[in-house]
């Protein structure tokens, strides 16, 4: 498979994907193949499973449902048959509402909330082309999580548009625009006091 990347970099569809190695991780944009590797580092995870947590208790009776990586998110064009599609993503947790949208293989269609945790190695993409992406598909809400500067970049859809981003500091509460109610808690982003003197010697 890697060789095949290097070789030829777009215009790969789903039909392709699916018989990729198991034991990698790719996702598609627009054709484009982008290696998900190295994995992601501890502070990464630790966001993505607190977050999780806090969303899955939230929603827990209600219709959505919440997802993390690896999660293939199929996002096609108009009718277009799975195996041509040539967008497949793995946010690192996605909230879908429409029971529809979910089959065996993932979802197909966009989810109403993708937040992405922002690693080193992804920051640009996820800034850019899944911003491009996730407004042309109609993701109702775009978060993206800078856990080391503890900010968090927020897009709503509005008309069919990502309105003006509201970057804001990650402390006290987020509310989730597109799912009244819910609040992401940033207290677990705040380290506990290291400072505390050693045993006296």
């Amino acid at each position: 498979m890697n060789t095949v990347v290097q070789q030829r970099r777009r215009n790969f569809t789903y039909g392709d994907y699916r018989h990729w190695p198991e034991d990698e991780r790719w996702e598609l944009i627009d054709g484009e193949a982008f290696n998900m590797s190295p994995a992601p580092s501890r502070q990464h995870q630790d966001v993505v499973v607190e977050m999780l947590r806090q969303t899955a208790n939230f929603l827990q009776g209600k219709p959505c449902r919440p997802y993390v990586a690896p999660f293939d998110v199929r996002l096609p064009k108009a009718g277009e048959a799975d195996d041509a599609v040539n967008t497949v993503v793995q946010p690192d947790l996605a909230v879908v509402c429409d029971a529809a949208k979910l089959d065996q293989a993932g979802c197909r269609g966009a989810p109403d909330w993708v937040v992405e945790v922002i690693s080193p190695h992804t920051a640009a993409k996820d800034h850019v082309r899944k911003r491009e992406l996730y407004e042309r598909h109609g993701v109702k809400e775009y978060w993206l999580v800078h856990p080391l500067d503890r900010v968090v970049t927020r897009y709503v859809l509005a008309n069919g548009r990502y309105a003006q981003p509201l970057i804001e500091e990650a402390v006290g509460r987020t509310a989730v625009a597109c799912l009244p109610g819910l609040e992401i808690d940033w207290e677990f982003l705040n380290p506990p006091d290291d400072t505390r003197p050693g045993p006296a010697g």
